[in-house]
């Protein structure tokens, strides 16, 4: 085992492994109860959802660390679950069966991809300055999200939005619990988001706001309600706005795996000559477990950035992801936790997620016009449409027009002239 890992030549050891296991799993635990409560507005089922994300997340983050050897955990990816759940079943009327199919035809594509050398293509296309307005506008809208979960922003008829009562009670407890996750994610606690929950579920339970839970362990609730219901909506999908939903599922998670994946591996020292060893082999993992994930029951299984909470605890491989994988495993036995978790509870999640996700705004050349036009474009209007892919889709059409008429367009790699016909087509289509 310990040569399987290469403890040696990693200068690591089990009792290390174990702890840093450990530690990302408790940095990353929340995803159960949070991915649960946002696909169960989308008319899902409760205790289907958090098997669907355990067993994900468990399968995903094994494959990762027993095949790819990284100390790399999976879950299903916080804003993509979001998109799934308020732009494509909520916002545009797809069943969720039917997102399911366009998840699970995602993660084919990206198998695909990882296999072939379109992968360096692809990356190579897309501007940096769009994958980060990508990433960044992701986290304003799950922000936007965490805010109205709780009344802190409401609807208003003159100003469309406005300011809730902050005096309710369950907005109180969001307020409380927002602030004691800042608390633990400022001093430094790898499970901040995870223990604030905690936190603000006995709060909520002691003022009556959160009902005492019946039991703390139980049987693992039934599958059946979104197991393998994708397969008969499979042919669902060929229509405009589906295939553009597979697009910005793929986009998202092709991403957002490619950067977790270089910087967990880089702040873990795996990183030889500037080259990522078998990186083929992590970016397959994490498709197969999207595809998993979506047989299960779940929006796109994708890496968690919070693995570095792990690294810094000392993981080096990939046995670091088999005891996540494992606690994953035990997870399921406690789903009557759900009861106690709230919109109340969740919404700091969302928000400081949310925060986290923003922090991409630095690296956008906000004095290139050409590029931070486009990019911040594709930031505001996700939050002010409530659709992440109609935020990607006016960037993709904004920045080959700016970028022709500062006299770059031979700078505009040829995919991205596809890219924006398909989506002016998407535009005119949308509206």
């Amino acid at each position: 085992m310990q040569r399987y890992f290469n403890f040696k030549e990693l200068n690591t050891n089990y009792r290390q492994e174990s702890v840093a296991g450990l530690t990302t799993f408790l940095a990353m635990a929340y995803i159960l109860f949070v991915n649960t409560s946002i696909l169960t507005a989308a008319g899902m089922d409760e205790g289907a959802v958090f098997v669907a994300t355990a067993l994900a997340s468990a399968a995903g983050t094994l494959i990762m660390g027993v095949w790819a050897n990284y100390p790399l955990a999976l879950a299903p990816g916080m804003g993509i679950n979001a998109f799934f759940a308020f732009t494509v079943v909520l916002g545009m009327g797809i069943p969720w069966e039917t997102a399911l199919a366009g998840t699970f035809i995602s993660g084919v594509i990206f198998f695909i991809l990882t296999l072939t050398k379109v992968r360096e293509t692809i990356i190579n296309a897309i501007p940096e300055q769009l994958k980060l307005a990508v990433g960044a506008g992701i986290g304003l809208f799950i922000t936007f999200l965490g805010f109205q979960n709780v009344g802190i922003v409401v609807p208003n008829e003159a100003t469309i939005v406005g300011i809730g009562n902050l005096t309710a009670p369950n907005t109180l407890l969001a307020i409380f619990g927002l602030i004691v996750t800042a608390f633990f994610m400022i001093r430094g606690f790898k499970g901040g988001i995870f223990y604030a929950m905690i936190i603000t579920s006995v709060v909520g339970m002691i003022f009556g706001l959160i009902p005492f839970p019946d039991k703390i362990v139980a049987p693992i609730p039934s599958l059946e309600p979104t197991f393998g219901k994708l397969f008969a909506h499979i042919g669902d999908i060929f229509t405009p706005d589906l295939l553009i939903v597979v697009f910005t599922l793929l986009f998202v998670n092709f991403f957002d795996a490619a950067g977790t994946l270089v910087a967990v591996a880089r702040q873990a020292g795996l990183i030889k000559d500037g080259k990522l060893p078998r990186a083929g082999k992590a970016l397959t993992a994490d498709s197969i477990a999207t595809m998993l994930g979506a047989v299960l029951g779940t929006s796109t299984t994708t890496s968690f950035v919070e693995s570095s909470a792990g690294v810094a605890a000392g993981g080096r491989s990939g046995f670091t992801s088999v005891v996540t994988a494992g606690l994953f495993v035990v997870a399921l036995f406690f789903s009557p936790l759900l009861s106690v978790v709230t919109p109340s509870v969740t919404a700091p999640a969302l928000i400081i997620v949310g925060v986290l996700m923003a922090s991409a705004l630095a690296g956008i050349k906000w004095g290139e016009l050409e590029n931070s036009i486009p990019a911040f474009l594709t930031v505001i209007t996700m939050p002010l449409t409530y659709s992440i892919s109609t935020g990607i889709a006016l960037g993709f059409v904004v920045y080959p027009i700016l970028m022709a008429f500062k006299g770059k367009y031979k700078e505009v790699h040829p995919v991205m002239y596809v890219l924006f016909v398909i989506f002016v087509a998407y535009l005119g289509w949308a509206v």
